[in-house]
């Protein structure tokens, strides 16, 4: 049955983080970390109160970033390039993940609202180097993040997919609500069931999801 709900798909997009690594490497730990100190130092705060900016941004404009760059006109190199410089020392390499995506039918790219040069060191961590045929990341966006329309729109222009022939892999629900609209089938990646209209699939094991797909 499952494969025949997605037996239409040729494009596959696959968020990064929390979606191609476990929840549990906490990678993002060391990002919000790397944020705080950033919003700390850049708008002269002290720890706590870039700890409550950092949310706020996240919460109302999709990224830290987004938030940063409309009130502070922050400029996102600097930025992205610190935030991202962090340890891959928790990421195993996955190869039964990888030879369940390059099973999947069609292209197969990663979209992130991290930068793509952060995203190319996490892929080459899990061992998933040579699964993907394109990564983007905020930059190619025109740092617009997810889950803002005109994000997917750009990403999705940029890489000519069609939204009715694609699916969406992603961890934060919030991100598939475009998706859907869009016409994608969307699946969330997650440790626990989110039931939410824009939602048409779950799943807490994500090879275990593709590989019935094949």
């Amino acid at each position: 049955m499952l494969p025949e709900l997605f037996s239409h798909v040729r494009s596959w997009v696959f968020d990064l983080d929390n979606t191609l690594y476990p929840p549990e490497a906490r990678l993002f730990d060391q990002i919000e970390v790397k944020m705080s100190d950033w919003v700390a130092r850049t708008l002269n705060v002290d720890l706590e109160e870039a700890d409550r900016l950092r949310r706020h941004y996240w919460a109302k404009y999709g990224t830290t970033l987004a938030g940063l760059m409309v009130e502070h006109n922050a400029d996102p190199g600097p930025y992205l390039h610190e935030v991202h410089d962090i340890s891959m020392d928790h990421l195993d390499r996955d190869h039964a993940l990888k030879s369940a995506i390059q099973s999947l039918p069609g292209r197969k790219i990663v979209y992130t609202n991290g930068s793509a040069p952060y995203a190319a060191r996490v892929i080459d961590a899990r061992g998933l180097t040579g699964a993907f045929d394109a990564v983007y990341g905020v930059e190619h966006a025109d740092f617009k993040p997810k889950p803002d329309r005109r994000a997917f729109e750009r990403i999705f222009w940029r890489d000519n997919l069609d939204p009715e022939t694609a699916a969406m892999f992603e961890d934060d629900p919030r991100n598939l609500a475009a998706p859907f609209q869009m016409g994608m089938r969307t699946i969330h990646v997650a440790p626990e069931r989110d039931d939410q209209p824009h939602i048409q699939h779950f799943t807490d094991d994500l090879t275990g999801f593709l590989s019935q797909l094949a």
